[in-house]
């Protein structure tokens, strides 16, 4: 068994907002020392992979306030209470691209940044289905763009799409293609 835990002790609530709630705990390390762990909880998000019959990736274009720029990513989106990882999957597909999608796999789970938040993003390949209208949220603006896979992974290697989540579904989806498990 693993020593390497850390005993929550005490926790502050700094901060409760409609995405994430910060918190501050008192930890007891494993040599017995304490110490404090600021930690971002996060419900969690969900994004989809989405191949058309041209073997072709539905991107979403929008802006990212944190970044200040216009980020090039695949449909995701933040996980809502009483739904699945993979019913928020294809809500979000709908919502940001109007798709519709089958034959959904789970590409597994991604930690974003585990050396501060709780975030775990669900990964998934779906195929598309049929195109629809968009349903984007209130404060939700957006542009739909299909690349070609084959495109998306050397944007991926040439550092264009700097989303990790996007980054690891896109490779995992072109290597599970390549080795025929999808």
């Amino acid at each position: 068994m693993s020593k390497l835990t850390e005993k929550k002790l005490s926790r502050e609530e700094i901060f409760k907002g409609h995405v994430v709630h910060l918190v501050v705990d008192r930890v007891e390390l494993e040599n017995g020392h304490e110490t404090s762990r600021e930690v971002v909880e996060h419900p969690g998000g969900v994004c989809v992979a989405a191949l058309t019959e041209k073997n072709e990736l539905l991107f979403v274009r929008q802006f990212r306030y944190p970044y200040g720029e216009v980020v090039l990513e695949l449909p995701a989106g933040k996980l809502e209470k009483g739904s699945t990882p993979l019913e928020n999957g294809k809500r979000e597909l709908k919502e940001e691209t109007g798709a519709t999608g089958f034959g959904y796999l789970s590409l597994g789970k991604l930690y974003p940044s585990p050396g501060y938040t709780s975030e775990i993003i669900h990964l998934y390949f779906c195929r598309v289905e049929n195109f629809g209208e968009m349903e984007p949220d209130d404060d939700e603006f957006l542009e739909v763009e299909r690349i070609p896979l084959e495109k998306a992974v050397e944007m991926v290697l040439n550092n264009e799409i700097p989303d990790s989540k996007t980054q690891t579904a896109v490779l995992k989806t072109a290597m599970l293609l390549e080795k025929g498990i999808l």
